[in-house]
């Protein structure tokens, strides 16, 4: 074919590509989704104080984090899921997310503080510190209300960065939640008021883990650095700790397995203005010292080639 014909047949599939989305937008005009956030409206008076930070009492916990003010966005870097032939996979030049935790403000936390809103299949621990066991839970996944409000970008999201080793997406999605955002006084379902839907709180926290690990782009700070994964290099924790200090604003908590020698995990430590699920985060150095060794060389492995995909196209 032709150059010119190439591009005048490239110029007629675009046009009738744009026209036909162009008809599919028209159809969904008047098609509007569920929102999902809670009822804010009373924080517009409260004082405006990043968590942790606060001189008196917080009056309304449906503003602020509390006690949990301590933020953490947590992710890891894995270089393989073990559910591979389930087409679980890891995205190409992407860190990926662990979770949103709500330590408290001396460092101390607490977990799955609702069992009513227990979602979580493999409950760990099994037994809270105050000997309340944890039941397992065997209903609808959590993927399952993601889909009931519509939030079909949202979980193609989750879907692509929130990616579990060892287990099924959904059941680590729903740890999280029941773990850490049962724990979050923005996420109480108090805060969504009269009109509250189930699962509404479930759905606005995914959307709140997916807001913060957007604000911390590891693999994108590392790579400008010339810190790329590489089965033959290391690199020393200074270097590291000192290139996402320069871009974040606070060193974060860097976890290495292997006696300190591999790179797996980060947690970006903040104090949060507002609730966590809209609020600015004001990053701060991490309160829990690296498990990476500070004089041996830090591995930072590719991934194996079967276990990635390139996320960053259309479905």
């Amino acid at each position: 074919m032709s150059p010119v014909r190439s591009a005048t047949t490239f110029a007629i599939y675009a046009l009738s590509t744009l026209a036909a989305a162009q008809a599919v937008a028209n159809r969904l005009r008047p098609f509007s989704l569920p929102n999902t956030y809670p009822n804010i409206a009373a924080c517009v008076n409260e004082p405006l104080v990043f968590s942790c930070e606060n001189t008196t009492v917080i009056q309304n916990t449906c503003c602020s984090p509390t006690p949990g003010g301590l933020v953490l966005q947590t992710q890891f870097w894995d270089t393989y899921t073990g559910l591979e032939n389930h087409g679980q996979l890891l995205p190409r030049n992407s860190w990926t997310i662990h979770g949103l935790w709500p330590d408290n403000c001396d460092g101390s936390f607490d977990q799955y503080c609702d069992l009513s809103r227990q979602y979580d299949p493999s409950p760990f621990p099994k037994v809270l510190p105050n000997g309340t066991p944890v039941p397992p839970y065997n209903g609808t996944g959590v993927d399952a209300f993601i889909l009931n409000f519509g939030r079909l970008d949202l979980l193609d999201y989750m879907e692509k960065y929130w990616v579990s080793q060892g287990s099924p997406n959904k059941a680590f999605w729903a740890h999280e939640f029941s773990k850490h955002a049962t724990c979050t006084s923005t996420f109480d379902v108090a805060c969504y008021g009269p009109d509250y839907q189930p699962h509404q709180d479930v759905v606005d926290f995914f959307d709140a883990v997916v807001r913060a690990f957007k604000q911390f782009p590891t693999y994108d700070i590392l790579a400008s650095a010339g810190i790329v994964p590489s089965n033959t290099t290391t690199y020393q924790l200074r270097d590291i700790q000192n290139t996402l200090k320069a871009q974040t604003g606070g060193i974060p908590y860097l976890g290495c397995g292997s006696n300190g020698t591999v790179l797996q995990e980060i947690w970006y430590f903040n104090h949060v203005s507002g609730t966590e699920q809209f609020g600015r985060f004001k990053a701060l150095d991490s309160v829990t010292p690296s498990s990476c060794s500070s004089s041996a060389g830090i591995h930072y492995y590719e991934r194996t080639p079967r276990s990635e995909r390139e996320v960053r196209i259309l479905p």
